[in-house]
Formats: C-alpha cells, sequence, structure tokens
C-alpha cells in the first residue's frame, strides 16, 4: 500500500511564509517565555531513525492478575517502533553492574548477568523505543513520550522516566482493578508518578520528564450483559484514538494539553503538572471489533487524524484480504492466525516515518509552527511509537 498524501484539513498551505516582520513582535513574545522553559523544550534536530521493529505484545509477568486475565473483553495487539536515535542504556541500579568475580557467573541464575532493567525486586514493564516508552497487553495499552533535551543533561534520563512511570501505573491497575470496581485511573498515573520520583531520587538523582497516555480495557453491565469500557487518561501529547470500521470513522480521540506550541505538558524534574491536577479521563463505550490507537507525537505531528483513520482502515482490510506486501514475521500468517494489529502497526509507523524524513511534505507539527509565526517546512523526525489494539470477546 502507498499513502498518498490526502488535502490537508482544515486548511492547505500553498506557499510556507518566513519570519518577516508581521510575525516578529509574536516572535519574540514567545522565545521570551520558552526562554523559561527551556529545559522542557524539545530538541528539533533531524536524526536518521533506525531500523523499526514490531511484535505481538510486551514482556508480561510471571505472575499476572488474575482479575483481569478473567474480564470478558481482551485487545487482540501490535506495536510497532522506530526510535530517531538509539536509546541511551539505562544506569545502575536499574540495570546490574558487570561482575568483576571469577565465581559469580558459574550460576546460572546471577544477577550480573542479567541485562533487564530492575526496580524494586522487579523487572521493569514494558520496552523503550528511544526516549519513549510502551506498554502492551491483553488488557491495558500505554504510550510514554520522554522529553529528549534532557539528554543534554549530565544526569538526564527521559527514557528512564517514561518507561518507569508506565511500569509502575501497570503494577497499580493490577493490584488495584477488579471485577464490578470502577477503576480509577488518574490516580494509578499520581502514584506512578510519585514512585518514579522516589526510585530517581537520591542517591541516584536521575532527571527526566515524560508526556504520558494509557488506555485501560474493562467492562460494564447493562441489561445483564457485560459491555467493553475503555478508560483512557491522557497528560500530553501522546494520543488515543478509537477507530470503528464498521462505521469507518474515528468515535473518539484525545486532545493534546500544551503550556504553548512545542512544550506539552509533562511529568518529571522541574514540571509544575501532576496527575492528580491536570491529566484527562475519558470513558469511552466500546464495541467488539474497535481498534484502539495509542500513539506518540511521532505519529500525531506528522499524520493527521483522516490519514492514521485511512492507513488504518486500509491495512486492515489488506490483512483480512491476504494482500500483505510488507516485509515481517507475521506476512506468512492467515487472516485469522493472528498478527493483523501487528501489520496494521507496522502501515501506520510506515506512513509516519515517510512524512517524518520527508523535508517538503505538510504536516501538522509545520502548521502548527507556521501558526506561531515560526519557517519550518516537512514532517518532524521523531521517535515512532505505535501500538494498536482490537476490543474482542475473551475466547474468540
Amino acid at each position: 500500500m502507498v499513502l498518498t498524501r490526502l488535502p490537508v484539513k482544515p486548511s492547505s498551505f500553498s506557499h510556507h511564509p518566513s519570519p518577516s516582520s508581521i510575525f516578529a513582535p509574536k516572535l519574540r513574545q514567545r522565545q521570551q517565555q520558552q526562554a523559561t522553559c527551556i529545559i522542557f523544550r524539545r530538541s528539533l534536530t533531524s536524526y536518521r531513525a533506525t531500523a523499526p521493529t514490531a511484535g505481538l505484545a510486551t514482556p508480561v509477568p510471571d505472575n499476572p492478575s488474575p482479575a483481569l486475565s478473567k474480564f470478558p473483553f481482551r485487545f487482540e495487539t501490535g506495536y510497532a517502533l522506530c526510535p530517531k536515535r538509539p536509546s541511551r542504556a539505562f544506569p545502575p541500579p536499574f540495570v546490574s553492574k558487570p561482575s568483576t568475580s571469577f565465581s559469580d557467573p558459574l550460576t546460572t541464575h546471577f544477577r550480573s548477568q542479567d541485562k533487564r532493567p530492575w526496580v524494586n525486586g522487579e523487572l521493569i514493564r514494558g520496552l523503550t523505543n528511544g526516549d519513549d516508552a510502551v506498554l502492551v497487553s491483553e488488557n491495558y495499552m500505554g504510550v510514554n513520550d520522554g522529553v529528549g533535551a534532557w539528554a543534554t543533561k549530565a544526569q538526564g534520563h527521559a527514557a528512564l522516566w517514561s518507561r518507569l512511570i508506565l511500569h509502575f501505573w501497570a503494577l497499580e491497575v493490577e493490584r488495584k482493578v477488579s471485577r464490578g470496581s470502577v477503576p480509577d485511573t488518574v490516580s494509578y498515573l499520581q502514584h506512578a508518578y510519585e514512585q518514579t520520583i522516589e526510585a530517581t531520587s537520591s542517591p541516584n538523582q536521575w532527571l527526566g520528564t515524560t508526556t504520558s497516555t494509557t488506555a485501560l480495557l474493562h467492562y460494564t453491565i447493562h441489561a445483564g450483559i457485560p459491555v467493553p469500557m475503555l478508560y483512557i487518561t491522557n497528560l500530553g501529547d501522546c494520543q488515543v484514538l478509537v477507530i470503528r470500521p464498521g462505521e469507518q470513522r474515528v468515535v473518539f480521540k484525545t486532545e493534546g494539553q500544551w503550556h504553548w506550541f512545542d512544550c506539552p505538558m509533562q511529568l518529571g524534574t522541574n514540571s509544575v503538572d501532576t496527575p492528580r491536577e491536570h491529566a484527562s479521563l475519558a470513558q469511552v463505550e466500546l464495541q467488539e471489533k474497535d481498534i484502539v490507537v495509542a500513539v506518540s507525537d511521532g505519529v500525531v505531528d506528522n499524520l493527521w487524524e483522516h490519514e492514521v483513520l485511512k492507513v488504518v482502515l486500509d491495512s486492515w482490510e489488506e490483512w483480512r484480504g491476504g494482500r500483505r506486501d510488507i516485509d515481517d514475521a507475521f506476512a506468512g500468517r492467515a487472516p485469522d492466525e493472528g498478527g493483523a494489529m501487528v501489520y496494521v502497526a507496522q502501515r501506520l509507523l510506515q506512513a509516519a516515518k515517510a512524512i517524518a524524513q520527508d523535508p517538503f511534505a505538510e504536516s501538522p507539527y509545520m502548521e502548527r509552527a507556521v501558526e506561531e509565526g515560526l519557517a519550518v517546512e516537512g514532517g518532524k523526525m521523531d521517535d515512532i511509537s505505535v501500538v494498536i489494539g482490537m476490543c474482542m470477546k475473551r475466547g474468540n
């Protein structure tokens, strides 16, 4: 499938203005504001993206929540990731230092041989993608976007912050969500935020900020019949969309939260934002086969909503019709053998990456920049994280 660029909504630019005198007063005012928030600003430097990766779900714990596994609905999942640069290695104590003892490696389970990240004696959930982090499971998903400007600080580690907040959020979900209860996902995020502050404080003192969006698949009872219910928590400029293939439309999407252009709300060091005060919560009643899409701003900055909708619907139809032409590990599978959401996620990542690498493309990021009086053209190269789940009745 080749993505043909659709007309820009709501307007199209026939030319791209330069920072002329008509923008100067507004531009100077914006520069003064940004000087007070320079630590939050994202780097505008372009990077050559590394090879994308994809999969069905992120690693699950050895003892998954028994309550969640008995819910009547689940996600059929897939994810696709492409960092703009390799992720920075996690520091000790989150990973073990290499052993200098001859005898230590002789034990199979010696911790120094385990390169996976740990916190408080538990494996850190999710996956890291540049400064982003993603979490993908049968009942919940999340995308956090760490602010890359922290890489300029000696103790800055946005990827650690984005991953830890998702990890602690998942633990809260598994500990507190039960059948018949109403989940409080904002309080789960608040607790995850507080746990991350504690884990990155003295003597470690690792700095960072991250945006966050999560979606929990729960259910309610209508006339004695279980109905899927999605609880979406958002802070910043990552995004969740709910697509209904049967109606070929987006039935819900989160709205970005901003302090000003290129400075989204975020959780972490020196930020005034907190989940309790600033996170938004939405409850969306789903139907079976609804597709939930969670993405970082690597997608949002490069594709408009109607383009995301088209790519998701077209790739879903390609999978069902056996017309897949992407080179992936699931290419040989029949339509009913699983892997459909991986394929959809890869297609959406492909589309976003193509615009991100095009210096002449029209993009949502360019549109917002021009509205601010900035001479910006083309897409925006960034970490691109795509997580997708199709709502299914458990047992199907």
